[in-house]
């Protein structure tokens, strides 16, 4: 399959964001006199809305997740959005890809504002036509929803030709709602069996194999 319309997430597919996203948890928790878990469950916030994973990780009650949420963005906007790392080979990928005329575009979990900010620090938001998040105000963050909304603003795009890359289980199944192929990545922080658990068409172990696939030098099928 030749893919010309590329989806690709952000956390854990783009960039390696753990120590600014755990830090910011670390000081949402501490703001609220709550007790930090272990590494294990804080790297269960990399990839889900944020809004969720207090929900889920953390056991809060709905004050408490827009409390912990406010706190988190407090330190991320600050310090957390830089403590963050572009995976070796992304530049050169995304490079080669738009050298190929492939339409590129990021549909990220994260706020909008947050991800562009991201992109532009480490100079990649000149890749992509689009880069599409949640709102702050905790609207679109479902990634199927957020998937749906890219096509809908660029209705030329075909879903015949689109691909959704990603790490976790979320961007699988977004990609699944919105009726597009979907890549599992195993560099990032979600397992092999819950990337085909969720339905993936392919699975990737790192970036150089994934360029290889996108410009359709490599088949490689779950």
């Amino acid at each position: 399959m030749t893919y010309n319309t590329i989806l690709f997430d952000l956390d854990g597919t783009l960039t390696d964001p753990k120590v600014g996203i755990l830090n910011s948890v670390k000081y949402a928790l501490q703001k609220m006199n709550k007790a930090i878990p272990f590494e294990s469950e804080l790297l269960k916030f990399i990839g889900p809305p944020i809004q969720q994973s207090f929900s889920e990780v953390c056991q809060f009650n709905e004050k408490e997740v827009l409390n912990a949420v406010r706190f988190y963005r407090e330190y991320f906007s600050q310090n957390g959005m830089i403590e963050n790392n572009v995976y070796d080979g992304i530049r050169e990928l995304l490079s080669d890809l738009q050298k190929e005329n492939k339409r590129l575009y990021v549909a990220t979990s994260k706020p909008t504002v947050f991800a562009t900010k991201i992109l532009s620090h480490f100079q990649l938001d000149e890749f992509f036509i689009q880069i599409v998040g949640s709102e702050l105000d905790g609207t679109r963050i479902d990634k199927g929803e957020i998937i749906e909304y890219i096509f809908e603003k660029n209705n030329d795009l075909s879903k015949e030709d689109s691909v959704m890359v990603g790490d976790r289980l979320h961007d699988i199944k977004g990609a699944k709602i919105a009726n597009i192929d979907a890549i599992g990545i195993t560099y990032g922080y979600g397992s092999e069996l819950e990337l085909i658990d969720a339905g993936a068409n392919a699975i990737i172990n790192n970036v150089e194999q994934l360029k290889k696939m996108l410009l359709n030098e490599l088949k490689i099928m779950a």
